[in-house]
């Protein structure tokens, strides 16, 4: 790609980009929210055309006018948000748009689903039944089927978005398994990851963008140090550091700020997590740590009211909460950002004043009136707490970065006025530079006196955010300490081989 430009009404989106990829190497794509990732990988894909430049493909001048045409070369792109039909089956999902057919146009279901099992078995997950509905399966499990339905092509470069963002360290490694033996079938991989980590295991080489431009290419990926990538991101050194936890201040007697606001007693769902007990007092952040699965997840949408326990008690401030009602959860104080904040936390064609102001409406409600104008004032005076850009309520939410978007939902509960902020993967698909700011924002909330229960598919975070942590292994708590006495490697340890505590 030479030259890439790509204009949007009042946006430069690309500016003069180039990247070259090599048949059977690993190109990682780096750049903040808003750089041109997506733009420039959309416009490989067909579903963008540039305002300029070339595109040349196995040496030949090419114009990819459409995803198809795309396609048809042999280019296919796995997305973030995975493009599936969750109604049709693992089998339909891979070959839409291209069945096999025989005389007559008649699909042939049991070719598909032949060809299907051949794919997945390829990947390492022949397990999974190609007559399965793609809606039943996990995360880890959809995108599989995505690569399946790349694979079902000759495909000759994959671009791969994010693609780690919901996986477990296991399935980390099956994916790298995967591009490992593509790549050394002379597949190209494009591979885009906010996780520096990942880079160093898997890529070759970096290209990074910022602002729209190629601000370095081709750099080896194994020996360019961290520190100069995200110089190279941000314009600017980000240091790697959680804010300082605050000092524990010795209280002679007993006070409100001494009691939990939130406690959890013997809560349990069948299949899904064992019981366990949690207390959390203000300004305190605890950590759930785990593997996908563990049963984190879960345990916060259940403290919220999303899932109804089995078992257990949730109380805010002593009172007894009604299972499963997220209405008795919020009007206790209860606020929730969670893992989809697209799917489920946020209203995308709305304005980040709607998105902000949704949970607290009765506020500026007046006889069936809304008062719009003292809407907007709230949201604003809101997101301007958080350091939320663009500072313009009326942007669709959907415009925002990954950064900006969650600090939309936390706005939301700031307004609320919530006591409880439950967060599950906080900074999931958020750059380097906004991950800093979330990081002061979280510690800021709580030293304001929020409880916090935090999330995180990454043990780092969990061990720079949180006080105190809860080790999570197949639905039973196997450990809690405060977070200073633990380290990666033991959480890792607990969460492969840990035994329940007792």
């Amino acid at each position: 790609m030479s030259g890439i430009t790509k204009s949007f009404p009042g946006v430069r989106a690309l500016d003069g980009v180039d990247l070259d990829v090599q048949a059977g190497e690993v190109h990682c794509l780096l750049g903040q929210n808003g750089a041109g990732k997506s733009t420039l990988i959309k416009v490989l894909a067909g579903a963008h055309q540039p305002d300029e430049g070339a595109i040349t493909w196995r040496g030949e001048p090419v114009t990819l006018r459409s995803p198809i045409a795309a396609m048809r070369l042999g280019i296919a792109t796995i997305y973030q948000e995975l493009d599936l039909v969750e109604g049709l089956s693992v089998a339909e999902n891979v070959f839409l748009g291209h069945e096999p057919t025989s005389a007559g146009f008649v699909v042939r279901g049991r070719d598909a689903k032949a060809a299907t099992a051949a794919l997945l078995k390829r990947l390492g997950h022949g397990e999974v039944a190609p007559g399965t509905l793609v809606g039943d399966l996990s995360a880890a499990g959809q995108q599989i089927v995505s690569m399946a339905r790349a694979l079902s092509h000759d495909v000759r470069l994959i671009v791969m978005d994010e693609p780690s963002a919901a996986l477990d360290p296991d399935e980390v490694d099956n994916l790298f398994r995967i591009v490992g033996d593509l790549t050394a079938e002379g597949v190209a991989v494009v591979y885009i990851s906010h996780r520096l980590e990942e880079i160093r295991r898997i890529g070759d080489r970096v290209t990074v963008l910022k602002d729209g431009r190629a601000v370095a290419g081709g750099l080896p990926a194994k020996d360019t140090p961290t520190r100069d990538v995200v110089a190279l991101m941000t314009g600017r050194n980000v240091e790697y550091v959680f804010p300082p936890r605050p000092e524990p201040v010795p209280v002679p007697v007993a006070t409100s700020l001494t009691q939990p606001v939130l406690r959890v007693r013997n809560l349990s769902r069948e299949g899904e997590f064992a019981p366990l007990d949690l207390e959390i007092r203000p300004g305190e952040i605890v950590g759930l740590a785990g593997l996908v699965g563990s049963g984190r997840s879960e345990v916060l949408e259940t403290i919220y009211g999303a899932r109804k326990p089995t078992t257990g008690q949730v109380s805010v401030e002593g009172r007894d909460l009604r299972p499963g009602s997220v209405r008795a959860a919020v009007r206790a104080g209860l606020g929730l950002a969670p893992e989809e904040r697209k799917a489920q936390g946020l209203l995308m064609l709305e304005s980040v004043t709607r998105n902000v102001s949704v949970s607290s409406m009765s506020r500026f409600s007046y006889g069936g009136w809304l008062d719009r104008g003292r809407e907007r004032e709230a949201a604003l005076k809101a997101t301007r707490e958080l350091s939320l850009r663009p500072d313009n309520p009326s942007a669709p939410v959907r415009t925002l970065s990954g950064g900006n978007q969650q600090k939309a939902v936390l706005a939301r509960w700031l307004l609320r006025g919530c006591k409880v902020l439950l967060l599950d993967e906080p900074t999931r698909g958020v750059d380097v530079g906004a991950r800093a700011e979330l990081y002061a924002v979280i510690r800021r909330l709580a030293d304001d006196g929020l409880a916090v229960l935090l999330v995180s598919s990454e043990v780092p975070e969990v061990l720079g955010l949180a006080d105190r942590v809860l080790v999570l292994r197949e639905g039973r708590v196997v450990h809690e300490a405060p977070a200073k006495e633990l380290t990666e490697h033991r959480v890792l340890d607990l969460v492969m081989e840990g035994t329940p505590a007792t």
